[in-house]
């Protein structure tokens, strides 16, 4: 038996590969395309296309006042007063946290004029000094060299000017020509101008102008500089020693004159606009809580700190007894700019609930209900105080018993843990919520 074989041509082949992708792609396709729907899940999702979108719930609304009522023989029993709200002007004041600073345009740092030794240190460390009083000596070998150049100046002078007299009679007489006399008189100046070089040189190390007229030939030469105090304060730094070397640019003391200081506080961005220089400001502190100093702003800083946002105010201050001192924490109440016009009430009408303020208004329609309002206070003015928010002149409020009335409120439950009127009450419910006015009512005080 003979087997016949079937050979393929490339253009078969070709054809059977292309089948076989076909066949691929098309199980690909079915197996990834999703179920058909139901007709229940179409009309579902009929149904939701068809129903419009439901608004989020807003926020709870806010509790409404809380209402007191009270009887006439209630009323009489507390001793309850009212009193209007005025209008006042609120001188209105910005209270900032300040640090009590030294005068920067009396505060000196003592330096030497002559670098050396230093042999002597008279003044201590917190003694009060008088100005040109002395505070240290120095031992000078620099001091020494120009004291002994400006005798040697003045003793050429001495000579040269000798010189030039006999001179002069010498040319009047025919016996010294007139060329002589020139070249003289130009030395004469040129001694002279170096003379007054070294008296001024002797002037800035200190030397006083009896000091420099004592010097001269045959005369001990000092070596010995003395450093003043250059106004009169405290000496709040002391680093001079003696067998110190100092030069010229070492700090020995620092005086300060404490008759005024410098208290400074920062002032916030908001209220750049506030505050100007010259307004009037208080100094307070709590080591002398009787004691109120008054001075003005003399200075604003104009670059703000970039990391607190705040500029530093200066407020110049007179400390005659000087019982600010340095370092001290003092409070500063600045008058700010602008009297605004604010209602004024009785400082007892005031009663915390919690972390609330609040007052108790009086309902002008309806004799012994009182509403629970809040306010937000500013400074007070005797008795009184300013109210910024939440009465309105031509109000009453209860000046003499409200607390009274809060007792009343709080043996009622009425407050801000009640849910508002009408929340959380169910559908099938015909009842509506009662307000809290009526609950007051019915809790009140026969």
């Amino acid at each position: 038996m003979s087997t016949s074989r079937v050979t393929l041509g490339w253009p078969a082949l070709i054809v059977a590969a292309i089948g076989l992708l076909v066949a691929g792609a098309a199980i690909a396709y079915f197996a990834a395309r999703p179920a058909p729907l139901t007709s229940s899940a179409q009309s579902s999702a009929t149904g939701a296309a068809q129903t419009p979108a439901v608004a989020s719930p807003s926020a709870p609304e806010t509790s409404p006042d809380v209402v007191v009522t009270l009887t006439p023989q209630a009323i009489q029993r507390a001793g309850i007063v009212l009193a209007p709200v005025s209008t006042g002007h609120d001188r209105s004041t910005l209270r900032l946290p300040g640090v009590v600073e030294p005068n920067g345009y009396r505060q000196v740092a003592v330096t030497p004029l002559v670098g050396g030794r230093v042999t002597r240190v008279r003044a201590e460390l917190g003694q009060t000094v008088r100005s040109g009083q002395a505070l240290a000596e120095i031992f000078s070998p620099e001091l020494a060299e120009a004291e002994t150049r400006f005798v040697a100046a003045r003793a050429e002078l001495d000579a040269h000017e000798r010189e030039l007299q006999r001179t002069e009679k010498l040319v009047e007489i025919g016996s010294a020509s007139r060329q002589e006399l020139e070249r003289l008189h130009a030395e004469h100046t040129a001694k002279l101008t170096a003379l007054e070089s070294d008296r001024s040189r002797l002037e800035w190390l200190g030397l006083s102008a009896s000091a420099i007229a004592n010097l001269g030939p045959g005369k001990d030469v000092g070596a010995v500089t003395t450093v003043v105090a250059p106004l009169t304060g405290v000496v709040t730094e002391r680093a001079a020693n003696p067998g110190l070397n100092v030069d010229t640019t070492a700090k020995l003391f620092t005086v300060v004159d404490l008759a005024t200081v410098w208290v400074v506080a920062d002032l916030y961005e908001k209220d750049f606009s506030r505050v100007r220089v010259g307004a009037v400001a208080t100094i307070t502190t709590k080591a002398f809580p009787g004691a109120v100093l008054k001075g003005k702003v003399s200075y604003i800083n104009p670059q703000v700190n970039p990391e607190t946002r705040t500029a530093k105010v200066r407020v110049e201050v007179a400390n005659p007894k000087q019982d600010l001192r340095l370092g001290m924490f003092g409070d500063v109440d600045i008058e700010v700019d602008g009297r605004r016009a604010a209602a004024l009430i009785p400082h007892a009408a005031v009663q915390n609930v919690g972390n609330r303020i609040v007052v108790y208004v009086a309902d002008p329609k309806q004799p012994g209900r009182f509403i629970e309002r809040d306010v937000h206070l500013s400074d007070r003015s005797g008795n009184d105080v300013f109210v910024l928010s939440g009465v309105q002149p031509g109000e009453s409020v209860i000046a003499a018993g409200s607390f009274a009335v809060r007792a009343e409120r709080d043996r009622l439950g009425l407050g801000a843990t009640e849910p508002p009127v009408g929340a959380n009450i169910p559908a099938a419910s015909n009842q509506s919520a009662a307000p809290r006015e009526s609950q007051g009512r019915k809790g009140s005080r026969d």
